[in-house]
């Protein structure tokens, strides 16, 4: 009987399994200061998280962002020592701190004093030359800042500024990521400003996700590079030509990157630098990581860090656009 039993709920289960039908939802807007556009699968019935969704992204807003000035990291900036950050600091700080010691610095969200000054953040833009560039790197430094067990954050000098932007977006999706999976959604695809986590696959389509990467070269348009297959890991992309200034005097441009190491912006070989995650975060901030760094040192580390995939465009020796893929994101590819 037991066995009869068996055999029918397993007989159900493929029935059900083969009549089962994806709805596809659909969320769309603007937060964080740039769009998103999140894609989730549910079988048999639509499912509406919009209220949910917009609780995430105010949450991040409320501990993150530099934007607003009633936000914890804005009251820690404007010198309030007394700010208990919320789990979602935390995190971010944790990962930033990882992050920062990989890349040996050039991931460093207190360059956000020098980006301001630089005229490419939410602060006063300044007149720059290497004294003023000295003065102000000599408060530049994530190793002199540090998190108290009672979620304190203790700069070691005034005047530093927290700046979580190249990591935050990224964390933001993680967090919607997490949403969907506290509603046991197995398929989804999540985009957030051109960052992206992926889980499952496209199952009205029969097919796994498949996300395009822009061509970093491209200055005013826009036009995809390459497209590849993403499941269950996070993605995201920074690039120097679409983010810069031009000096009026010079027309030499300034790059959108800085370099926390010298304190100046930086044109370097490298034009885009997109990375494949286990999570969205450590993709975002490794991407920005490597924009500043010098292309050789961003490979050596690749070849160390086996859970970043990685596709780089660069200029050579030669003046030639050359482009880098590990092993592992050559499998993702679907093609130009």
């Amino acid at each position: 009987m037991n066995r009869i039993i068996v055999l029918c709920l397993l007989l159900c289960a493929v029935a059900c399994g083969e009549k089962e039908a994806f709805i596809k939802n659909v969320s769309s807007g603007a937060a964080l200061g740039t769009t998103y556009n999140l894609v989730y699968l549910t079988a048999d019935e639509p499912l509406d998280l919009q209220g949910q969704i917009d609780s995430v992204f105010q949450a991040v807003n409320r501990s993150l962002s530099t934007y607003l000035p009633d936000s914890d990291i804005s009251k820690i900036n404007r010198g309030d020592s007394t700010v208990v950050v919320d789990a979602m600091f935390r995190e971010v700080f944790s990962m930033a701190k990882d992050v920062h010691r990989a890349t040996k610095g050039y991931f460093d969200p207190t360059v956000g004093l020098l980006v301001n000054a630089w005229g490419f953040g939410p602060g006063e833009r300044m007149k720059m030359d290497s004294a003023q560039v000295l003065a102000l790197k000599s408060r530049v430094g994530f190793d002199m800042v540090s998190l108290t067990p009672e979620g304190l954050v203790k700069m070691e000098k005034p005047g530093m500024y927290l700046d979580f932007n190249a990591i935050a977006k990224g964390y933001a999706i993680d967090r919607l990521a997490k949403l969907m999976d506290s509603h046991y959604i197995d398929d989804y695809l999540l985009e957030v400003g051109g960052e992206l986590v992926a889980k499952g696959e496209n199952r009205i389509r029969h097919k796994l996700w498949v996300v395009g990467i822009d061509d970093p070269q491209m200055e005013t348009t826009r036009q995809l590079k390459t497209t590849i297959r993403l499941k269950d890991k996070g993605l995201a992309s920074s690039g120097n030509y679409r983010h810069f200034r031009v000096d009026e005097k010079t027309g030499a441009k300034y790059v959108h990157t800085i370099d926390p190491i010298t304190g100046f912006t930086k044109n370097a070989r490298t034009l885009g630098a997109t990375i494949v995650a286990n999570n969205c975060a450590t993709a975002d901030a490794y991407a920005t990581a490597f924009m500043a760094m010098d292309l050789d040192e961003a490979l050596i580390l690749l070849t160390e860090d086996h859970e970043l995939e990685a596709y780089l465009i660069y200029i050579d020796q030669n003046g030639e656009v050359v482009e880098f893929m590990t092993p592992g994101f050559k499998e993702m590819v679907v093609g130009p």
